[in-house]
């Protein structure tokens, strides 16, 4: 019972108390795996079987933390735990079940690109224009319909919906929901949010099934509990619903997947499902510094809608969180810059303590300007994942062809890759025979002597014995030997081994590092069954948020807000910290949407351990038009005595309530100035005082350049002389700052006051 010794008062009663329903509201840094992982434990030493335990997550990453560390505390049991995602653990039940629903077990596992795919080709069959019916669009009403466990038929037959689909101008998204679910079963394939749709029904549908599970699962714990959708909560009450031993865990405070469809009120209201509840409150942060979980308790404190904890730390005090303000996003980029050459000289950092967090992620295209002029390496997260690469998902596939030959979307991907004389009107024919005989594409591809006229059935009846052969090899061999054998006659490696580009043998590369990938899995000793099969039920349940936080690797990370949960680092940078962009103007429509934004905004925060820098700039491109903007209110909720403000030209940076104040005033007053109407002039024009006019009225005139307008070299210019600006118009130039080719001038314009412009791209005009 050693591992008891280690806990704190809360995390030991949390650890301790396994029966009946609990909730563990755990603050950021505040030892949650600690706790989830010694629970587990505690239970199988108290004598409760591994195969009677299930644990949810969200990610195959925290799974598999998780049950590495039960292992370290009791050994090999930990191996029967069902531990995993949500999708995993249901998809592995589903493959048990799935005849109870008409699925074979070898279903296929669609993921976005396979889903959109589809309803692209749906909509072409259907004539639809594909700007009104866009197929992101049509995707993600579809999978808010699932996670709200609305079926096609319900969907259709809600008055609600159809208004709103009819108000969009989009009145045919029920039938395309229906057409896409019948292909998908004619398929044998679910997409992501049928791993969970699909288990909803098999036990609402089926009560043995249900209780089955219920007698097999005592004991649930459910991680991150603040991120579950209807469709996730409904399932686990479910099947807590005979024993009520549940446990979840979790922060309403780190609550940000709204847009997934996740339901904060799920932890807020999970009291009312469970009156007997037992509340632990994990609030201390062992992670960050004093001044970093102060500012985060005083930012989360204006949201109304939460669960009351307070959040503290034992640690050092810490340094303030500095506060800098930029002119431009691409200078926000080059002080970041600066700023970790500084801290790494200084303190003798890594540069992987370093993450520059964003809200978009086409924020990143400044800081990673900032950091390449320096030389500073970095990597960004959340970029096109290895298993999305063409090549991989050709070769991908394949292998589900080989499983699941009914497919139709790996048919449509690979039946003329490479090329074999069966192009898009091949493909189409066979849509169209499948379809008139009410049959599958596999069936038209093995017999179409029977259902098309032409001479192409020699090919076919060729690409139908290559995939038959693959399934008859693959049950023989192990997974590698099985993989290598289908990328080798299907020819593809011959295809790219052939392709001597640079391009052609990265992809070349690519395929051999899946195949290194498959033979690794072969020889793991964690699993009973390695075929290439359940390789494939493996891959096609790994999630985005299986973030590669490789500490071995010495780069700067750079990563959306919403990428970095669960991630920590010693130094961070939040930028953008702009009204309109974070909180995002998208958010400003209601509380819960701005509340959402201020707990991404937490979540920022607490992914720091050391020191915490935040910044913003006064303009930034927008659509291709240079945007005055005003500091975010985010900054102006945390508490002035934590903050840093860097104040530009200033001989140091000011701290203390006074100088935040300052600072304050002068937000404010910028930000009171771009509501303020303009002054009523005195003078009428037809009887109109210009204070009645359209606000376009009293905009200055634009600027018309001087006729054979030609911008000087950056090198050219020096402080005092006049200039011309094609939008802004004559000005002088106050100052220069900087070297070749990054110069940049402040110019003073007559009625616009000082501007600073980059030389390189002002094209200004030297007048005198």
């Amino acid at each position: 019972m050693d591992y008891l010794a280690g806990l704190n008062p809360q995390q030991r009663a949390a650890v301790e108390n396994t029966q009946g329903p609990a909730m563990i509201v755990a603050g950021a840094g505040s030892g949650k795996t600690r706790v989830i992982t010694y629970r587990v434990a505690h239970l199988i030493e108290k004598g409760v079987d591994p195969f009677n335990i299930l644990v949810l997550t969200f990610t195959n990453k925290a799974s598999k933390d998780m049950r590495e560390r039960i292992m370290k505390v009791i050994g090999a049991e930990a191996k029967n735990i069902w531990m995993g995602t949500f999708h995993s653990v249901f998809a592995k039940i589903l493959r048990v079940e799935a005849e109870k629903i008409g699925y074979p077990s070898s279903f296929t596992i669609y993921d976005t690109d396979d889903s959109k795919s589809l309803i692209r080709a749906i909509l072409r069959e259907m004539q639809l224009d594909d700007k009104l019916y866009n197929a992101n669009f049509v995707y993600n009403r579809i999978s808010s319909a699932k996670n709200n466990l609305v079926s096609h038929i319900e969907y259709q037959e809600n008055a609600e919906i159809q208004a709103e689909d009819i108000s969009n101008k989009r009145p045919l998204i029920g039938a395309i929901y229906e057409t896409y679910t019948k292909r998908c079963f004619k398929s044998g394939a679910m997409d992501f949010d049928d791993l969970l749709f699909k288990t909803n029904v098999l036990l609402k549908n089926h009560p043995d099934v249900l209780n089955k599970y219920q007698q097999k699962f005592k004991y649930l714990m459910v991680d991150e509990y603040q991120d579950t959708n209807f469709s996730q909560y409904t399932i686990v009450k479910k099947l807590a619903a005979a024993y009520q031993n549940i446990c979840v865990v979790g922060d309403d405070a780190q609550s940000i997947y709204a847009f997934r469809g996740a339901n904060i009120q799920n932890i807020l209201n999970f009291e009312r499902d469970y009156p007997d509840l037992k509340v632990y409150k994990l609030e201390q942060n062992y992670r960050s510094t004093q001044n970093i979980v102060e500012v985060a308790n005083s930012i989360i404190a204006n949201n109304k809608n939460q669960l009351e904890k307070n959040v503290f730390s034992d640690n050092e005090s810490g340094d303030r969180i500095r506060v800098q303000r930029a002119f431009t996003d691409n200078e926000e980029g080059k002080i970041v810059a600066e700023a970790i050459i500084q801290e790494r000289s200084s303190k003798g950092y890594n540069y992987n303590d370093f993450a520059i967090l964003y809200r978009t992620n086409a924020q990143s295209r400044a800081m990673e300007e900032g950091l390449r002029k320096l030389n500073v390496p970095y990597k960004i997260y959340g970029g096109l994942s290895f298993y999305q690469r063409k090549e991989i998902k050709d070769l991908i596939a394949y292998f589900r062809l080989t499983f699941n030959p009914s497919d139709e979307e790996a048919i449509k991907r690979v039946i003329n890759y490479p090329k074999r004389g069966l192009g898009d009107t091949t493909v189409e024919k066979l849509l169209v025979a499948a379809d008139e005989h009410n049959t599958t594409m596999w069936e038209v591809v093995c017999n179409p002597q029977q259902y098309i006229a032409g001479r192409i059935a020699n090919q076919l009846n060729d690409f139908a014995m290559m995939i038959k052969s693959f399934t008859v090899e693959a049950k023989k061999l192990d997974a590698y030997e099985a993989a290598l054998y289908i990328a080798q006659h299907s020819g593809i490696l011959k295809e790219l081994h052939s392709d001597m580009t640079d391009e052609g043998r990265g992809r070349h590369e690519n395929i051999q590092e899946l195949l290194n990938g498959i033979k690794e899995f072969g020889e793991r000793e964690d699993i009973e069954d390695r075929s290439l099969e359940v390789f494939m039920q493996d891959i096609a349940l790994l999630t985005n948020d299986d973030k590669s936080n490789d500490k071995n690797v010495d780069t700067v990370s750079l990563m959306t807000i919403h990428s970095s949960k669960g991630l920590e680092f010693k130094n961070v940078f939040v930028v953008g910290l702009e009204e309109n962009l974070f909180p995002s103007q998208m958010s400003l429509n209601s509380r819960s949407d701005l509340e959402e934004e201020r707990r991404l905004f937490y979540v920022a925060v607490t992914r720091a351990e050391k020191k915490l820098t935040l910044t913003y700039s006064t303009s930034r491109y927008r659509w291709g038009t240079l945007t005055n903007c005003e500091p975010s209110r985010f900054i102006e909720e945390i508490n002035p005595r934590y903050l840093e403000i860097e104040v530009p030209k200033a001989a140091k940076p000011v701290t203390g309530d006074d100088s935040f104040s300052s600072e304050r005033r002068s937000w404010t007053q910028q930000r009171d100035s771009f509501s303020k109407p303009k002054p009523a002039s005195s003078t009428t024009t037809t009887g109109t005082s210009t204070a009645s006019r359209p606000k376009t009225s009293v905009l200055p005139k634009a600027h018309v350049p001087t006729p054979g307008f030609a911008p000087d070299a950056a090198n050219l210019f020096q402080n005092g002389m006049e200039v011309e600006h094609e939008k802004f118009g004559f000005g002088k130039i106050v100052s220069l700052e900087g070297s070749l080719p990054d110069i940049k001038a402040t110019v003073f314009f007559q009625g616009l006051g000082n501007k600073q412009l980059l030389l390189k791209f002002a094209k200004l005009r030297i007048v005198k």
